[in-house]
Formats: structure tokens, C-alpha cells, sequence
């Protein structure tokens, strides 16, 4: 019995050995593998029987492959992929870490055969370089599929036809700074990219927050305060008469006699006085020197102290009216206020054809009406050799009666003489019929003329008297 036994004893420590030998060799094989084991995962791929040269090109495929999509407004703008982006795996780096999961397997006897009997579940990084010029290039405002337009500040328009001004709001346009869309993309790819499992593709909206706002909206105070302020004013329209002659003061002109002041607006008194003057300067003709193109073909003048014809401005009075008109913001016509006013002007022509012209060394009379010549005739002026000659100088018509009286002299030596038509001018003096005498013109004046008037034949008197107006000009000259 005891010699069964022995043998069945050193029967089992025969097998025992050849079992561990055997065993000793599978482990040894197994110690030695180049791939991972069995149920092996590796970032949720399986890796089983694979060498870490195959994994690293699944994991390269894998991890590369999502494209990344820019959307604008809606729509598609730009699709790419993350190698367009300059983003790579770093295959070196990857293949480092999938070799040191590969030694995981195996770090031990007891990890080896728990690996052996139950695989392993690997996570590694994958990691990615960035080549940032590669950026920047594939990332800017001009890769993408859409021109830029430019923002466009809100401003004031003025509609010419209702003379109003408006604001025409802000446009805002697509165009951004290329650093803000790198930032923008730059992160969300960061996400993508650090990512432990393989992503989908990566669609990334454009903010309008990214786009170059106007400076300047629709609602901003001060252009808003600007616009109402011009439309206070900018209906104001004065056109001045000169006769046929039109001096037109509008918004062209207001608009620079506006002062602009903490929001606040008020009129430039002192510039608009000024314009006054200016146009007064302009306009004004009496008591002027005048220079007068005579009948007879020849220039003469009148001084200043003689010209009692014409237009003056009343600089005042007129500054006050156009202050007026220009805060009543309207349109209108009119002539200047003036203190003193002639017949009838055309522009700097205070005449405008009708006036009647005397040469007193010729002794004749010209009358002109809107300039039609209506009547000529010889006269008889004032007395040289009694000292009573007739005034030269320019003189409006101070009235017309007819008949009348003439009167002169003193108590001692009075006179008076009937006449039927009677146009005085200066100082006693005028126009009438002298039916008392003969004969007119030559040299009568000068030993046998009148106290002053000027004398005529009746049906020339008759005729001025019948066309002539209170205010025409008389014109007298030597």
C-alpha cells in the first residue's frame, strides 16, 4: 500500500513540474507580446491583437476626422477641416502613450494575468500640435464665403422737396476684427480637439456681437437735438426785392449764422446785423454820389449832398425783420425795410427807365417812362442874373396839383402866380406851365428866367403832368 502511494506521489509532482514548465512558458510568451490582449478597449476603441503602430493610425483617423462648420446668419459660411486649421496629432506623442499602455498590460505577473483573463480598458490623450500661422490664415474675414460690408453710422439727411431733415438710421454691416473670430473659433476648437472620445463635427455659430457696430445710431442724442434744431430753422426763406431783382437769404445762408452751444442753438445777431450792413452797402443809392448817363450821350455826377433820390436801408429796422422772418421759419417776400425809398428800382438801378432829366446849360427837358421817351421840350429855368437859378441835384417828385397858386416874395414884395399844372420838387421849386411866355430855351435863363421853377409850355407840362408819378426822380445837372 505504502509503495502505491509513493508512486502516485511522485506522479503528481512529475505533472505538477511539467505544468508549471508549461506554464512558465505561456507566461513567458505572454510577457513578450507586441500586442494588447484580448477584450482590450483603448479610448473606447478595441485594440485586441493590436500592435500600438495600428492604433495609433485608428486613433489619428479617428480623432481627426471631425470638420468644423462657421455659420452666418443662418447660413453656412465656411466649412474646414481641423488639418486646414493647423490642427495635428502629435503622433510621436501618441505613440508614446499607446506603447506605455501596452507595458500597463503587463506590469506585473498579476496584472498580466488578470489582463490575460479579463482584457483592459485603456484611456489616453490625444494629444494635438497647433501651427498658428496655418491659423490665422484659414481663419479671417476673407475666407469666409460672404463679402464684408462696412457699419454705417446713423446720419441726418435733408429732404430737399419739404425741406426737412431726417435721420436715416444705422446700417449695420458684417465686417469684424479677425482677431475676435480667431478667439472665437480658436476656443471652441480647443474644446473639440481636448476632447478624451472622438467628437461629431463642430458647427459654430457667428455672433452678431463680433460684427464693428456703427459709432453713430439712430437714437443718439445729439443728432437727434442737431436735426431738430436745423428744422427750427430751416424753412426760413426771405427773398428780398430790387424790382425785377431777387437777393434770396435761405438755409445756405442761416444755417452759417447758427451758434451751436451745449446742445443749445441761438442766432448770430452780430453776423446778421453785419449781412444788413453788407446789403444796405449795396442796395443803397441816395445820398450817394450819383453818376448819370445824360441824354445827350455824356456822363455827369452828383454829390452826395445832392442826391436826394433813391433807396435807404433801415439798418435797424431791417435787422429786426430779418431776425423776425428767420425765427418765424417760413418763406417770404418782400422788399427791405427802408427809411427812405425812390419811384421804382431794378436791382442798383434806382430809376428803372422813368425819371425826368433837366440840362439846365442846354435848357431842356427829357421825361422817360419805363424807358419810353414821352415828352422833350425846351425851358426856362432859373434867373442867373437875379441870383434864383434853379437847384441842380436829384430830387424825387414831392407831389402834383393842378391848378395852383403860386406863391413868393415877402410882405412888401409878395407875388403870386396861377398855374394849371404844378410839380414841385425842392425847396419851392418845380415843374409848370408858364403860359405868360413866348418862347423857351437859349440863353432866356440867364437874364430873364424864373424865381427858380422850371418853366414849360403848357402841353408839355401837360403831358409829364399827366404821366408823371408822386416820387419819379428830377435829375438836374449842368
Amino acid at each position: 500500500m505504502k509503495k502505491v502511494l509513493t508512486t502516485v506521489i511522485i506522479i503528481c509532482f512529475v505533472l505538477l513540474a511539467g505544468a508549471g514548465i508549461a506554464g512558465g512558458i505561456y507566461l513567458k510568451q505572454q510577457w513578450d507580446r507586441t500586442t494588447y490582449f484580448e477584450n482590450t478597449t483603448i479610448n473606447g476603441f478595441d485594440a485586441s491583437e493590436k500592435t500600438p503602430k495600428e492604433m495609433l493610425t485608428m486613433l489619428v483617423k479617428a480623432y481627426s476626422v471631425p470638420m468644423v462648420q462657421l455659420n452666418e446668419q443662418g447660413e453656412e459660411a465656411m466649412k474646414i477641416s481641423l488639418e486646414e486649421l493647423g490642427y495635428t496629432v502629435d503622433e510621436s506623442a501618441l505613440q508614446k502613450s499607446l506603447e506605455e499602455a501596452l507595458g500597463k498590460q503587463k506590469s506585473s505577473i498579476t496584472v498580466l494575468v488578470q489582463s490575460l483573463m479579463y482584457g483592459n480598458n485603456f484611456q489616453v490623450t490625444v494629444p494635438f500640435s497647433f501651427d498658428e500661422a496655418a491659423f490665422q490664415s484659414a481663419v479671417n474675414s476673407g475666407a469666409l464665403k460672404n463679402e464684408r460690408v462696412d457699419s454705417v453710422d446713423a446720419r441726418m439727411c435733408y429732404d430737399a422737396e419739404n425741406k426737412n431733415y431726417y435721420i436715416e438710421p444705422e446700417v449695420n454691416g458684417t465686417k469684424f476684427a479677425d482677431g475676435d473670430l480667431q478667439a472665437l473659433v480658436k476656443k471652441q476648437v480647443d474644446d473639440l480637439v481636448a476632447a478624451r472620445d472622438p467628437q461629431p463635427d463642430l458647427i459654430i455659430d457667428i455672433p452678431d456681437s463680433i460684427y464693428i457696430k456703427p459709432q453713430v445710431t439712430h437714437d443718439d442724442i445729439e443728432l437727434n437735438n442737431l436735426c431738430n434744431i436745423y428744422n427750427h430753422y430751416v424753412k426760413a426763406e426771405i427773398t428780398y426785392l430790387f424790382g425785377e431783382e431777387k437777393v434770396v437769404v435761405d438755409w445756405d445762408t442761416i444755417q452759417n449764422w447758427l451758434i451751436l452751444e451745449d446742445g443749445n442753438a441761438s442766432l448770430d445777431e452780430e453776423a446778421i446785423y453785419n449781412y444788413v450792413i453788407e446789403l444796405a452797402q449795396k442796395y443803397n443809392t441816395v445820398f450817394y454820389d450819383r453818376t448819370f448817363e445824360t441824354s445827350v450821350g455824356t456822363t455827369v455826377t452828383i454829390p452826395g449832398n445832392l442826391n436826394e433820390y433813391g433807396y435807404l436801408v433801415d439798418e435797424d429796422g431791417e435787422f429786426s425783420q430779418l431776425l423776425a422772418d428767420i425765427q418765424a421759419n417760413t418763406a417770404v417776400e418782400r422788399e427791405p425795410v427802408y427809411s427812405h425809398t425812390g419811384y421804382k428800382r431794378n436791382g442798383l438801378d434806382d430809376l428803372a427807365g422813368t425819371y425826368v432829366e433837366i440840362n439846365l446849360s442846354a435848357q431842356h427837358v427829357w421825361f422817360y417812362v419805363d424807358g419810353s421817351l414821352v415828352v422833350e421840350s425846351d425851358i426856362v429855368s432859373g434867373s442867373v442874373a437875379k441870383g434864383t437859378e434853379t437847384q441842380t441835384g436829384a430830387f424825387p417828385l414831392a407831389y402834383k396839383e393842378s391848378p395852383s397858386v403860386l406863391t413868393g416874395g415877402n410882405a412888401e414884395n409878395g407875388w403870386e402866380t396861377p398855374v394849371t399844372y404844378w410839380m414841385p420838387f425842392f425847396d419851392g421849386q418845380g415843374l409848370h406851365d408858364a403860359t405868360w411866355r413866348s418862347s423857351f430855351g437859349g440863353s432866356i435863363y440867364q437874364t430873364n428866367g424864373s424865381h427858380g421853377c422850371v418853366n414849360l409850355p403848357l402841353d408839355a407840362a401837360q403831358r409829364i403832368y399827366d404821366s408823371i408819378d408822386t416820387g419819379v426822380a428830377i435829375i438836374l445837372y449842368k
